[in-house]
């Protein structure tokens, strides 16, 4: 079938919309009508040419919602009409990692979609006989597109497209970073660095957990009332600290009770090893968890003394916020529906598939908190 897509055919040019052709589902596999889809900063990670694993020509998109219009043979748990949130980490529930209840990091189709094709290891997209590539297993930047069951969280029909899409990447790797990874409790003291659409949905995953202190840290002073917007208590612009910003957020969190000082927790939405570091060493001594979620260019390393860690600090990494796609996607999305979390504020922007490369630009300027594309 012939369907409307933004095409990347190279790294660092902008997206080509088009007409491709997209093959129905196999067995095992859903065909599903995207009907917004978010633009994520991932995405323009991999369209820079900064990812090790990019691969074009390709159709990006990872942050979707629509509706199933078929299925392939052996799909038992979603059926026509369902309303559907496609998954970039999927979950079996068969898998080592998925029986581990240790990870949600399923790896039963990681090595195919790794490749940017379905797991029987083609292509369903194509352009005048010529192979196009899926992306993250998803390319929500196509007004059709087909997944592998595994990959689709059915969800409740009386959501928002526009809204709920948000959650098939930046509410859920937010607000899961908070709950499923670090497990932050009522009371807890935290530092968020970076408020961009993930910083923010970590400020208000800590808000809904309970936590006393939120210090929010950017460069940008426009987000400071962004962050309170969500819960943010305190604001601190690195840029009118200088080079004593985690002597500063560690004075910051001392009590009179305790005069050490730092944060029970601290989460990384920036991708900057520099920032990662200063993150860690603003943890407080003894239990400190310090959380990455940012993404660091392909060869980037972080470091830190050894000490910062034997003093008890901990490292911890988060992917999609250790949510369970199939299984936690439909609470958050409840969450959303009960006015738990807010999502419509951070939907800065939409706009027809035509405009996508102005998204592009709106959140390389930082202009955009998330701008979405409504088919």
């Amino acid at each position: 079938m012939d369907v409307r897509a933004a095409v990347a055919f190279e790294a660092g040019k902008p997206l080509e919309v088009t007409t491709v052709q997209l093959e129905g589902p196999r067995a095992g596999e859903v065909l599903v009508e995207i009907k917004a889809t978010g633009v994520c900063h991932t995405d323009e990670f991999t369209l820079s040419g900064a990812d090790p694993e990019g691969l074009f020509p390709v159709i990006l998109g990872h942050e979707g919602a629509g509706v199933v219009v078929d299925v392939g043979p052996g799909v038992t748990s979603v059926k026509k009409g369902d309303h559907v949130i496609p998954l970039y980490t999927p979950e079996c529930r068969q898998c080592p990692s998925c029986l581990s209840r240790k990870t949600n990091l399923c790896t039963a189709i990681r090595a195919t979609q790794g490749q940017g094709v379905m797991p029987d290891g083609t292509s369903r997209f194509s352009i005048e006989g010529r192979k196009l590539h899926h992306y993250m297993g998803c390319s929500t930047f196509a007004n059709f597109t087909v997944l592998p069951e595994i990959a689709v969280a059915k969800i409740r029909e009386d959501a928002p497209f526009d809204k709920v899409c948000y959650i098939g990447c930046g509410v859920t790797t937010g607000i899961g970073a908070v709950i499923n990874t670090a497990k932050v409790e009522p009371g807890a003291k935290a530092i968020v660095f970076g408020l961009g659409g993930i910083g923010l949905n970590v400020i208000q995953g800590l808000r809904l957990v309970g936590a006393d202190m939120i210090i929010g840290v950017d460069v940008n002073p426009a987000k400071k009332a962004w962050g309170e917007r969500f819960g943010m208590t305190h604001f601190v612009n690195p840029n009118e600290v200088g080079d004593d910003l985690v002597p500063y957020l560690v004075n910051l969190t001392k009590t009179r009770e305790d005069q050490i000082g730092g944060a029970d927790y601290t989460f990384d939405c920036t991708g900057n090893v520099k920032v990662m570091r200063q993150a860690l060493e603003a943890c407080h001594r003894g239990w400190g968890q310090s959380i990455i979620i940012g993404v660091a260019p392909a060869g980037a390393e972080i470091s830190t003394r050894p000490f910062q860690l034997v003093t008890g600090r901990v490292w911890k990494g988060s992917a999609f916020g250790g949510a369970r796609g199939r299984t936690d996607v439909p609470k958050i999305v409840d969450w959303y529906m009960q006015g738990k979390i807010e999502i419509d504020p951070m939907i800065t922007h939409t706009m027809p598939l035509s405009d996508i490369n102005r998204a592009f630009e709106l959140m390389r300027a930082g202009e955009s908190i998330r701008s979405v594309i409504v088919y």
